[in-house]
């Protein structure tokens, strides 16, 4: 099937929202999402964006059934490792269904690959739920190590109230 990825767009957001609902209904999660496009325009189309995203865009007369061509999306930042140095986390990579087994998953991951190398990144790291085997195979065989087990890495969260608390504790100025 024929493709195209590229950089997105402020005009892009809907359909990013869109799609980050589908990725929270497989991954059983609806609930959890808490921005609109609206967000997302304010957080990655500033001075100073707090995401980069990748779009996968397919030819008006390979649409989805419901009309939409951008079919796909990969979102992405930096971090720093103060071992290793800079490094790109992958936080969402998300095909439409009707669209998977195409290449399209494989092109973006490959595309956010090429971004972090020309900034010089040395990894991409992302978390994936332990019941993904799909996603967990699609990433192995491309060369991913599962850290959990491997290094014993668990992701710790602060959130809501639990942040809020830590951020009152802080020292004053």
């Amino acid at each position: 099937m024929n493709f195209r990825v590229r950089p997105s767009t402020k005009e892009d957001c809907k359909d990013i929202s869109r799609m980050i609902m589908e990725l929270a209904v497989y991954e059983k999660m609806p609930d959890q999402v808490e921005i609109s496009h609206k967000e997302l325009e304010r957080d990655g189309f500033c001075q100073n964006p707090f995401f980069e995203c990748l779009v996968a865009e397919v030819p008006e007369e390979h649409k989805s059934k419901e009309g939409f061509t951008v079919v796909a999306y990969a979102l992405y930042f930096y971090t720093y490792s103060t071992w290793r140095g800079r490094s790109v986390y992958l936080e969402d990579l998300f095909v439409m269904p009707e669209f998977r087994g195409n290449g399209i998953g494989k092109g973006l991951l490959c595309k956010v690959a090429e971004v972090g190398r020309k900034k010089e990144c040395v990894r991409l790291q992302l978390s994936v739920l332990d019941w993904n085997k799909p996603s967990r195979d699609f990433y192995a065989a491309k060369g991913a190590q599962d850290l959990t087990v491997s290094e014993g890495w668990h992701f710790i969260r602060f959130d809501g109230q639990n942040l809020d608390n830590l951020a009152n504790e802080a020292p004053k100025d």
